[in-house]
């Protein structure tokens, strides 16, 4: 009977000893909502990130503006790549490669023509990073992050630079 009895603790400590440090999660989606870009310019904006693994993730953003001469416009979509550098999964430093397509409207002032208002749509890419907090549970997240891209067309704006910051609060489903 003390064999038995053996058998099963020892059974059951190995088992226990071989776990992982931080729990396979099954919460591969997260939403987010970016308050500081809120807070500063009253811009609604949200993103969806999906882990492709714990160091890796895809995403996408998309942000409303009501004004159209805001220095990102008034409407922007677009999708980003994810590479984490943290001990802990799913979490610490990252960097990002993005792509955004964005509309607005341009105050130009021209001498001949006078003052004219013209909207615009454009595409960019560009490089980002950050960094992410999580809760013990993995469940709430918190995230500060920033980016700068070039315009890619059309000609008249593929010397302007975009920028791109936030600070976001989320869950994970």
């Amino acid at each position: 009977m003390n064999k038995i009895v053996f058998s099963v603790l020892l059974i059951s400590f190995s088992t226990y000893s071989f776990a992982q440090a931080y729990p396979n999660s099954l919460n591969n989606h997260e939403i987010k909502f970016n308050i500081g870009q809120f807070l500063v310019t009253s811009a609604v904006e949200g993103a969806y990130e999906y882990y492709l693994n714990d160091d890796t993730s895809i995403g996408g953003t998309i942000y409303f503006n009501g004004d159209g001469t805001d220095y990102n416009g008034n409407f922007g979509i677009g999708p980003n790549l994810r590479a984490y550098f943290g001990y802990a999964p799913r979490s610490g430093f990252f960097a990002e490669v993005f792509g955004l397509y964005y509309t607005g409207e341009d105050d130009e002032v021209s001498k001949s023509l006078g003052s004219r208002n013209y909207d615009y749509s454009t595409t960019a890419i560009g490089l980002g990073a950050g960094s992410k907090w999580t809760t013990r549970s993995q469940r709430f997240i918190l995230e500060i992050n920033g980016g700068i891209g070039r315009n890619i067309n059309p000609e008249d704006f593929q010397n302007d630079f975009m920028f791109k910051a936030g600070l976001s609060i989320g869950f994970r489903l």
